[in-house]
């Protein structure tokens, strides 16, 4: 598991105790296959609905 990636999407299933992510790999991509210059120009692909 990543060692202190930090997120606040608590519908997320890999969420976890003081905002940690859970998942024991994390995927990002820009958007489209473009270069990101800005955070909100990349996508956690790692997300999954919490059940």
């Amino acid at each position: 598991m990543p060692k202190g990636v930090l997120c606040e999407v608590n519908n997320c299933a890999y969420w976890g105790d003081g905002n940690l992510c859970n998942a024991k790999e994390i995927y990002v991509v820009s958007h489209h296959g473009k270069q990101a210059s800005e955070s909100k120009e990349t996508d956690c692909k790692t997300f999954r609905p919490e059940k």
